[in-house]
């Protein structure tokens, strides 16, 4: 029977997240590379990205950020991409909702550009009407009761 050595699997590493509040320096795009937002998360490893040169690419995430790096829809990203596929490209670096405001700010991603911060949208409409409802009718109602 082997005896265990050293500090304990997987499990003592699970609920870690030693670098969450660290600051790290802006890393730009370079030859061969390009950004994208992520449109769909496909499973497996895959998502689905539209990059900003306007080609959408299937893209592979990288095993240093597969379970450490959590990326969901809407995401900026930054991709690898491959000489001999021009559909396909891999994950290098997912940047946060400050990251990606300070690459709009530099001008290395469009204007149109819609960064998420979450999965809720900004233009959230107050004004919602419902079809064969009366305002008129609820202090009647309330008195019925």
């Amino acid at each position: 029977m082997p005896k265990n050595k050293g500090k304990g699997g997987k499990n003592r590493r699970r609920g870690k997240n030693e670098n969450e509040n660290e600051k790290r320096e802006l890393i730009f795009k370079e030859e061969g590379q390009e950004y994208a937002q992520v449109t769909k998360m496909l499973g497996n490893g895959r998502l689905e990205a539209i990059c900003f040169d306007g080609v959408k690419r299937l893209c592979h995430i990288r095993g240093k950020l597969r379970k450490k790096v959590w990326i969901n829809g809407g995401d900026i990203i930054l991709l690898g991409l491959r000489d001999y596929q021009d559909t396909k490209a891999d994950v290098i670096l997912k940047y946060t909702a400050d990251e990606a405001r300070n690459l709009k700010a530099y001008k290395e991603l469009p204007d149109s550009t819609k960064i998420n911060e979450g999965t809720y949208d900004d233009e959230i409409d107050e004004n919602i009407t419902f079809d064969g409802f009366d305002d008129e009718d609820d202090e009647d109602d309330i008195d019925e009761i």
